[in-house]
């Protein structure tokens, strides 16, 4: 047997791999083909055969109502004390974006240390 070079098989695989995807979209029209008809001669639903909504789509039907004052209420966050102020009273945690005081405060030649809560 001939050994084939690397291009040749190249060649041959891509021939081989178009050929299996046009017998895979021949198989699967087929097949769709067979379970529309299965569905509509039995009366089948999605709900029959265990599909669920995708994720991010609308449920149907609503939610049930909670009884009022049944809820549990949430015991509200500690904030967290301001690592950062100005002269104005402007206060800053420092998670997050820059606030527009605390960027403006350095464009004017102030350091981040310089605004640090003593």
């Amino acid at each position: 047997m001939a050994k084939k070079s690397y291009e040749a098989l190249q060649a041959e695989i891509q021939k081989l791999q178009k050929e299996a995807e046009a017998v895979r979209a021949q198989e699967v029209a087929e097949v769709v083909a067979k379970i529309k008809a299965a569905i509509a001669v039995y009366g089948i639903t999605a709900k029959d055969l265990g599909l669920v909504a995708a994720p991010g789509k609308a449920k149907t039907g609503p939610k049930p109502a909670a009884k009022a004052g049944t809820r549990a209420r949430r015991k509200p966050k500690a904030g967290r004390p301001a690592k950062y102020r100005d002269d104005a009273g402007n206060e800053w945690v420092g998670f997050g974006k820059r606030p527009a005081w605390f960027v403006a405060a350095l464009a004017s030649g102030k350091t981040a240390k310089d605004l640090l809560v003593k």
